[in-house]
C-alpha cells in the first residue's frame, strides 16, 4: 500500500490548523473559510477519510508511528571524489 509522504502530511496538518485559527478570528471571512476548506479538503484526500477530523486524527497517527528514514541508516557518509578518509594511524 502506497503511504503519503510524511512532510506532505505534516504540512497539511500546519496549514489546516494555521487557516482553522483564521477561520475562528474572522468566520465572516469567505476567502479565509474557502482557503481552509481547501486545505480541509486535501487532508481528507491524501488520508482516505471521508470528515476533516477523521482525516486529523489519522495524520496525527500516521505521523506519530512513522520515523524519518536516514538517508544513511549505518551513519556513515558515503566518501565522494575528491574527499579523502583521514585514518588513524
Amino acid at each position: 500500500m502506497l503511504l503519503p509522504d510524511r512532510h506532505l502530511v505534516a504540512d497539511l496538518l500546519a496549514r489546516y490548523r494555521a487557516w482553522e485559527r483564521l477561520v475562528l478570528a474572522d468566520p465572516l471571512d469567505e476567502t479565509t473559510r474557502g482557503r481552509f476548506e481547501d486545505v480541509a479538503y486535501t487532508l481528507c484526500v491524501l488520508m482516505g477519510q471521508r470528515t476533516a477530523r477523521e482525516a486529523i486524527w489519522h495524520a496525527e497517527a500516521y505521523l506519530r508511528r512513522t520515523r524519518p528514514v536516514p538517508i544513511f541508516p549505518d551513519g556513515t557518509e558515503p566518501v565522494g571524489p575528491g574527499v579523502h578518509e583521514i585514518s588513524a594511524e
